[in-house]
This record gives structure tokens, sequence and C-alpha cells, in this order.
């Protein structure tokens, strides 16, 4: 009996060809995404390797290429579910159910425009719209967090968004049986199509409550049962076996992979054993999705695009133009900051694995196929190349907000919107603080997050400066007295109160953006203690100079960390290493 080991040759092949083109666009300053892409495109049958390697009895299954990817896919929807509650995913529902609406409406009407323009069925170009509509789930993932921003106010939008689209895009697919009727003039009506609608429908809807609801107990349960054993390799096969059943049975009920996966994340994330779950995950999640850019890059065709030209160019326009402006408009229009527009335009203005599957189908179906090769695989094309160029834009996002911020005209404007929604929410709820002391915390990242809780715990009454519209609103609404604007504004400092305040915390990174805050809260408040962030020693003759009472180095704080990391390895006790965490701090004050 002969033995097939294309399993075998795959991952070795795609692994070992992704790490040299990963590694090569890693050193060039380019995302590694856009290596494990040229990796696939190298050992595509289309190119001139996959030939010579038929030659040495070694084939590439690209059917086998695409399954595995698909595991990254369920994986890493696995894990953003668990960091994304439900209560995150209706916080942001007022913005992701218009938003994707919107945004999947545009292209899918722009390219049923165009492509009847260049001659092509009208359903065609109503199945190539939705296949353009939904954006990569690996790609805007790993861009928010390359980025540090998969757990912000912007994160989630586009999270949310990008779960809405996968769902029109389960609808869809539900309907293409009917719509096939359609193109092949049969008796498929209107009350068929309706129908077909709310059986998809209410198969997700089912899908969800009985992951979400009915797994909420019996998930956690068991995860903690099997923890109790203490056995790692059981707990880290029964999160992948979670992970994969539940991913598996909701395609099975009509929904995808991905959603499925998705609602199960957010079940485990309910336990006490959520981290662990994440942690345990996380490395198969990263190689699986290596090789579904491997996948991708395996279906790409170079005559296609040669042939198909204009048919290119129209896709491209739609996917980098028209829908990044299609959500612009939307978030700002409900009143969001224009970070959280260009954050959500710029991670969305891409296509991926949602939309090789539903063009996929449509160029499987029967007799009739609504999209042919020539156009799926010029849809190919357009992903590779909108892949490759998102992390890219997603660089521009500081350079656009930097850039606004030299108009204040324009970019009060933009922002008109999003401030009178701030406004609306009233007073801040914010306790009596006539006998508290007040300390003012600039910056509410993951620094002012944790200076803030501390000043809660000793009963010490903070107010956050920050510039971002969208965590201003949410700190209102969770109670606590917030500013939005620019900390070396007079009016801005005094509405936070700074000529109360007994503390001011300044933890941007930046220091030409500190230094103007330390020189107006000092003139308008010369007893206070002001405590900076600041990255380089050499900054601190600057900021003694102009007024801050202490500063915190990251240079000396990261020599502390890694020397109490030592330290600890080797045995020293907790007495040894705060006194040589000391030591160090006063040598780097001493530094000039």
């Amino acid at each position: 009996m002969e033995h097939s080991y294309d399993l075998i040759i795959l991952l070795a092949l795609g692994f070992t060809i992704a790490l040299v083109f990963g590694y090569v666009t890693q050193r060039l300053h380019l995302s590694p995404i856009l290596g494990y892409l040229l990796a696939g495109v190298v050992v595509s049958p289309h190119t001139f390797l996959a030939p010579q390697l038929s030659k040495l009895g070694i084939n590439i299954d690209k059917n086998l290429a695409t399954q595995l990817s698909e595991v990254g896919v369920i994986l890493l929807l696995f894990g953003v579910g668990l960091h994304f509650t439900l209560k995150d995913l209706l916080a942001v529902k007022r913005v992701s159910l218009p938003g994707a609406i919107v945004q999947s409406a545009t292209a899918t009407v722009l390219s049923t425009f165009f492509l009847h323009l260049l001659g092509f069925p009208l359903l065609s170009g109503l199945i190539m719209g939705m296949s353009i509509s939904v954006a990569s789930t690996v790609v805007l993932v790993r861009v928010l967090s390359d980025n540090n921003v998969l757990n912000t106010s912007q994160g989630h939008i586009a999270i949310g968004w990008l779960v809405v689209e996968d769902i029109l895009s389960v609808l869809i697919l539900v309907l293409l049986p009917a719509l096939r009727d359609v193109a092949q003039g049969g008796s498929t009506g209107t009350v068929e199509i309706l129908t077909s609608l709310f059986v998809a429908i209410g198969k997700m809807g089912l899908v969800a409550v009985v992951i979400l609801a009915g797994g909420k107990k019996v998930i956690p349960w068991m995860l903690t049962q099997i923890a109790r054993t203490r056995s790692r390799e059981l707990f880290t096969l029964a999160v992948l076996a979670v992970a994969l059943l539940i991913a598996t049975g909701a395609y099975y009920f009509g929904a995808s992979f991905a959603l499925g996966a998705f609602f199960a994340g957010m079940v485990v994330g309910q336990s006490k054993l959520s981290e662990q779950a994440a942690a345990d995950a996380m490395p198969m999640k990263d190689a699986f999705s290596v090789l579904f850019f491997v996948a991708v890059g395996m279906l790409f065709d170079p005559n296609a695009l040669l042939e198909n030209t204009q048919l290119f160019v129209m896709l491209m326009g739609i996917i980098i133009i028209a829908k990044p402006l299609a959500a612009l408009v939307v978030v700002i229009g409900l009143g969001y900051s224009t970070l959280t527009a260009f954050t959500v335009a710029i991670a969305l203005s891409q296509i991926g694995e949602f939309s090789f599957i539903l063009a996929g189908e449509a160029n499987k179906l029967d007799n009739v196929k609504l999209i042919t090769d020539e156009k799926y695989s010029t849809l190919i094309a357009a992903a590779i190349v909108s892949l490759a160029l998102n992390p890219l834009w997603f660089r521009l996002v500081p350079v656009l907000e930097n850039f606004l911020l030299k108009y204040p005209k324009l970019w009060l404007m933009l922002n008109r919107r999003a401030a009178q929604r701030a406004k609306k929410l009233g007073p801040t709820k914010c306790i009596k603080i006539a006998e508290q002391r007040r300390a003012i915390v600039v910056g509410y990242g993951p620094v002012g997050k944790t200076v803030t809780k501390i000043f809660q715990q000793y009963e010490i009454h903070p107010v956050i400066i920050d510039m971002n519209v969208d965590t201003i609103t949410l700190l209102h609404e969770n109670g606590m007295e917030a500013v939005f604007g620019d900390a070396s504004k007079e009016d801005i400092l005094k509405a936070a109160g700074i000529e109360e305040a007994s503390y001011l915390i300044i933890t941007p990174p930046d220091l030409g953006s500190r230094i103007p805050i330390v020189g107006t809260a000092r003139e308008m408040n010369g007893k206070m203690k002001i405590y900076s962030r600041a990255r380089y020693i050499t900054e601190r003759a600057m900021l003694e100079t102009i007024g801050v009472s202490q500063v915190c180095y990251e240079e000396a704080e990261a020599a502390v960390s890694i020397a109490g990391m030592v330290m600890q390895e080797e045995g020293a006790n907790a007495d040894c290493i705060s006194k040589e965490a000391i030591a160090i701090r006063d040598k780097f004050a001493k530094m000039e």
C-alpha cells in the first residue's frame, strides 16, 4: 500500500519558505505577512518552482493547505473571543452594525455598477461586491495587535464591525442556491429568497444562544475540572477541543468556522482560566496563521492579473478607497473621534479569507458560475495586494492625526460630532471631593490606568485628561471625572481642577508633548507634585529645569526589572532584590 506524505511535505516546505521570506521582509522593515504571501506565490503551481518540485516527486496540495489555514483562523478568532466579552460586543453595536451595513452596501453597489459596465451580469457584481466588502480576520487582528489597539475602543469597534460583516456574508452563502436559480431563470421568487434569509438568520441566532448561553456554565466548569488534575497537556488539549469542536459545530449549523470559534472564545473568556487558555492556544494559532497566508499566495495566478487589468484596478479602488471612505464617514458621523475613524477605516481596507470562501462557493455552483475562474483569480490578486499593503497603510494613522492637529479648525470640524456626543452625557457622575485630595492624570493608556487605580485605593480623586474622545466618553459612562483636550492648554487644566490638585501625573512618552504640559501646569500650581514618565536619562536636566518633581525613566526601570529577574532566578531573596533596585535607580539618577 502506497502512503501519501502530502501533509508532512506541505508543513515542511510551507514553514521553511515562509520563515525565509518572513525573515527577509522583517529585516527590510516590512510586515512579515508580505513574506508569507510571497512564500505561497513561490510554491504556487503557476510559478517556476512547482514544476521543479514535481520532477522530484513533491506535489503541493492546495486544498490541504487551505484546510490547515482554516485551523489558524479558528484559533485566531478563539483568541480574540477570549478577550472580547458580550458586553464589549453590545457596546459597539451602535457603530458596528450600521457601519458594516453601509460599507458592505457601498462595496456591493459600486462593484455591481462597474462590473455591469465591463459587461458582467448583475448577480456577478452582487457576489463580487459582497466578497470584497469583508475584511480579513487574520490581518485585522494582527495589525491591531501589532499597533497595540486590539483591546481599545477602536479595536473593539473594528472587531464588532468584522463580526457583522461575517454574519452578512453567511447570509449570502445561504442564499447562493436561490441566486443560482435566478441566474438560470428558474422559478425561485421573492418568497423563496426571503424564506432562505429568515432560515439563515434563525440558524445563526440559535448558534449564538446555544454557545453563549448553553456553554456559559458547562465549558468553564469542564475546564476547571481538567485544571484540577494539574496536567498541562490535558488542559491544552481541552482548550483545542473546545475551540475546534464548537467552530465545527457552528459550521454544520450553517454559520462559519470563524464565527463559531469567536463565540467559543467568548464563553471560555468568562472562566477564571481564560488567561491560561489564551497562552496555550497562542503558539499553535501563530503557526497555522502563517499557513493561511501561504495558502492564499498559492492561489495567485499572474496570468489572471494581466488579462483582467481593468477588473483588478476597479476592485483595488473599491477596497482601498471606497471602503475606507465609507467607514470614515459613518464613524465620524456617529460621533466618534477622528483617531477611531482612521483606525477602523484603514484596518478594514483589505479583504481576506471570507472573500475567498464566498467567491469560491459562487464559483462552484452547478451549471452556472456567478464568479468565473478569471474573476476569482483577479479577486485573489486584489486580496494579496491589499493584505500586503494594509500593515503599511496602518502606519499612516499617527501621521494623519499629527497632520490634522497642525490645522486646529479642520481638526475641530472633523471632531465636532464627537465633542457633541461627549457633551450630551451631561455632568460627570463623579463622587463629591470636598474632603478629598485631587490628582490629575494626563493620558489613559496602560500607565495612566495603573496610576489611576493606585490613587483610588488611597482615596485620592483622579481626573483624567486625554485626547481620545471615545476614552473620555467611556470614563464618563463609568462615573469617572475626565476632560477631553490638550493638557498643555490652560483651559483644559483649569477644567480638570489644576489649582486644587496635589499631584500631576504625565504619562505620554514623547518629550515634545510633555514639556508644554509641565510649563503650563507649574505656572498654575506651584505647590503640587509633578511626576513624569521619560524614555531616556538624558531628558533629566530639561525636565528638572521646567519644574518636574520626580521622573520615572524607562531605561532605569528596564534595568531594574531585568536585574530582578536574574537575581530571583539565582535564588536572591526579596530584600536583596529591593536593595539592588534602589542602587540601580540611584546610579541612573546620577547619570547626565
